[in-house]
């Protein structure tokens, strides 16, 4: 396909949008475009100082769509349950974007989760199902969820929700990533099952240079570490202006149950097109039992 970029995106003028992560990197630039395209869009953010600064950044760039800032942390179900009890009328795009990438050692949310496996995945899955009355006042509501290319070092162990004993950080943050790909497309699969408009899809953006790398709840807790890392992603990868081309084309035009990313060198960067799904990320019933897992971790559940 011949390279999409961010003028293909349709008018979104009276859509309403809720993205995470939404202060800094490619979450910053999903927000700006989809406000600049028309849509009403929330900034769901942990530091609300940081999101503030966002917003103005964004409305600076002569966004047409309202840009507001609310409360976020993923890592806490508490923080989650909160957000959504404040959220107020439909909500058309639920962006699921925020992330945290492999904390050197083993980590525990607000709640007891394995730090990538309980933000990346339970916060966004409990999320969805709180803010899913809200999507479905919507007349053709969407979620979209990134990936990376790094659930391909995912496997079944996924269920077992990254378990303190034997921590990698690599390979903890590859099966966050996968949880984030099968909760994509079991959630298509439910709606659809139940005849519901809502469509689902997922995206990655390649390797992009951001401050995820030097993040303190990454490799940052490592300062040297971080700064190292963060100093070579920037050299040798696109920054985020590219990395962001994969979710908003899964979140604006690709069709439900899709997986979008980078086509170029082992979808590290280039033109966005259709991603390859490793085999465990193509397993149904991994998906369900995930499904099932998650459900009992966080006690939401989902109702069409």
């Amino acid at each position: 396909m011949s390279r999409w970029t961010f003028d293909e995106i349709p008018d979104l003028t009276g859509r309403r949008a809720v993205v995470t992560g939404a202060n800094s990197g490619i979450g910053l630039i999903e927000a700006r475009e989809l406000a600049r395209h028309g849509a009403d869009v929330v900034l769901a953010v942990r530091n609300t100082t940081a999101g503030e600064e966002a917003a103005q950044r964004i409305r600076r760039t002569g966004a047409r769509g309202a840009v507001t800032v609310e409360a976020l942390d993923l890592a806490s179900q508490e923080s989650v349950r909160a957000f959504a009890d404040r959220f107020e009328g439909p909500l058309d795009l639920l962006l699921n974007n925020a992330g945290v990438m492999t904390p050197p050692r083993f980590r525990e949310t607000a709640d007891g989760f394995e730090l990538q496996f309980g933000t990346n995945h339970l916060g966004h899955f409990a999320l969805t199902g709180r803010l899913l009355p809200h999507l479905l006042e919507a007349s053709a509501p969407r979620v979209t969820t990134v990936s990376s290319i790094a659930h391909h070092r995912g496997d079944g162990g996924v269920l077992e929700a990254n378990p303190r004993e034997g921590y990698d950080s690599q390979k903890t943050y590859g099966q966050a990533k996968l949880a984030n790909l099968l909760f994509a497309d079991e959630l298509q699969r439910r709606a659809s099952a139940a005849g519901s408009a809502l469509m689902s899809t997922a995206a990655h953006p390649g390797v992009s240079a951001t401050n995820l790398v030097a993040s303190k709840d990454g490799m940052g807790a490592i300062p040297v570490v971080g700064t190292i890392a963060q100093l070579g992603v920037k050299v040798l990868f696109p920054g985020p202006e590219k990395g962001a081309e994969g979710p908003l084309y899964a979140a604006t035009v690709a069709a439900p149950g899709t997986y979008s990313g980078p086509t170029g060198i082992g979808e590290t960067r280039g033109p966005v097109g259709e991603a390859r799904r490793s085999q465990w990320a193509q397993d149904a019933t991994l998906a369900g039992l995930l499904w099932q897992r998650s459900e009992e971790l966080t006690g939401v559940t989902f109702s069409f």
